[in-house]
This record gives C-alpha cells, sequence and structure tokens, in this order.
C-alpha cells in the first residue's frame, strides 16, 4: 500500500523531536512560524477560507492549520508524526481561550489514506514543505489532485535544487546559524518548479501561478518574490 510506503520513519521521527517546541517562536521551528504569514496570506489570495474546506497535509503542529481555520475554513489537518499531531491538538485547546470556536480536525492519517476516503471533498489542498521528505514525490502530488474538486485549488511549496537553496537551507540553516537541526534537509530531494510542475500536471492539475518565497533569517521578515531560486510557492487548481 502506498500509505505504508510513501514516507520515512527518519523524517518522521527527526520532526517528532521537534514536536514539544513546535509552537516555540524562537525554538527550532523559528523559519516556519517566520513564514507562516505569508504563505497563509497566500493561500487566502487564491481561495474564499470563508466556509471553505480546507485539507493542510503535513501540517506539522498545525501553524498553518490554525491560521487557515482563524480565517473562516473548516480545516482538516493530517501527518504521520503522531507527536505533532498531539501537540497541535494541545494548542488548538489552548488557542480556544481566545476563540471558543476554533476547531480543526486533526488525524494521523496518510494522504493516500485521506484520498482514497474523501476524494474530491476539498476546495483547498495545501502541502507546505513536506514533498522534499517523501520518498515518492509524484504519488503524494496524485493524492493532493485526487482530494481537491474540481474547481478546487491546490498550493504547495518547497526548496528549489539550485546552489542558492543548498547555501540558504541546508550550510545556512543549518550549519552556520544552527536555526534547524542537521540533516533537516537533503539537496537531493529539492524539486526544480519546472519538475514539481510537471508532477502536478500528470496528475490533471493545471498551474496557476509560481512564486518566490524570500526570508531574512536576521530581521525574520518573509515576503512573496519573483525570485525562486530558494524556496517558492505553486499554486494549481483541477479543471471543473
Amino acid at each position: 500500500m502506498q500509505a505504508a510506503t510513501n514516507v520515512s520513519p527518519e523524517e518522521i521521527a527527526r520532526f517528532g523531536k521537534l514536536a514539544a517546541r513546535w509552537w516555540d517562536p524562537d525554538g527550532e521551528s523559528r523559519p516556519l512560524h517566520d513564514l507562516n504569514p505569508v504563505r497563509a496570506a497566500y493561500v487566502a489570495e487564491r481561495v474564499n477560507l470563508r466556509g471553505a474546506r480546507v485539507a493542510d497535509v503535513g501540517c506539522g503542529g498545525g501553524l498553518l492549520s490554525e491560521a487557515l481555520a482563524k480565517a473562516g475554513a473548516r480545516v482538516t489537518g493530517i501527518d504521520l508524526g503522531d507527536k505533532v499531531i498531539e501537540i497541535a491538538r494541545l494548542h488548538m485547546h489552548e488557542s480556544r481561550l481566545e476563540m471558543p470556536n476554533l476547531d480543526i480536525d486533526y488525524r494521523v492519517q496518510s494522504s493516500a489514506d485521506l484520498a482514497a476516503a474523501e476524494p474530491e471533498s476539498f476546495d483547498a489542498v495545501c502541502c507546505m514543505e513536506l514533498i522534499e521528505h517523501v520518498p515518492d514525490p509524484a504519488a503524494l502530488v496524485a493524492d493532493l489532485a485526487r482530494m481537491v474538486k474540481p474547481g478546487g485549488v491546490v498550493v504547495m511549496s518547497t526548496l528549489n535544487r539550485t546552489p542558492a537553496a543548498f547555501g540558504a537551507a541546508i550550510l545556512g540553516a543549518e550549519y552556520i546559524m544552527r536555526m534547524l537541526p542537521r540533516g533537516t534537509h537533503h539537496y537531493a530531494q529539492f524539486l526544480k518548479p519546472s519538475e514539481l510542475g510537471r508532477l502536478m500536471r500528470h496528475a490533471g492539475l493545471e498551474i496557476d501561478d509560481v512564486s518566490g518565497l524570500g526570508y531574512n533569517p536576521l530581521n525574520r521578515k518573509a515576503w512573496v518574490s519573483r525570485l525562486t531560486a530558494v524556496n517558492y510557492l505553486i499554486s494549481a487548481h483541477k479543471p471543473a
């Protein structure tokens, strides 16, 4: 079964170790905190989130899931790491002190299982910074395409396979600034926009936008950019 094969136990364990400090804006997940508002805004520009059903695939501790839910979406967040899902659920309960109606359906579930159980059920599907961590990127993209409704939107983000990305995400973030544990990223698994676009088109999606995602770790500013050399966002839709 794909659900059992398109996952790396080493990656699950690696991110499980980060679970306890996932919501610490100054911890190992600091870049995710800095990038999250920009990613959420990118999704909101392409999807009317009020009342929309959205899947956050590879949701981790729930940063994007909560942002989308607070914007009015009905979010299903899935991840194969039970520790990060536990943290996501705990933080949701804490957030209810300020937003009592916050309700996110967090599940320890694979993309293959969700696609099989609920095909064409989501107005939007988000998959941020996951595809570079799975053994079979094409299978993951096929799952995302299967679970989105006709006319729905798929938004992904990942790292480009360029020297600039190697320098920023691996040398800079992991070895020099030590913002991330060493071994978090593997350069050979990065995908160029043309490669990810080809996978999406093969899965029946039509590309709408490719934008760079800029980030300055010194002042912690992030922004959408024309430059895709390091990190990028890609949006596509399933034809109605």
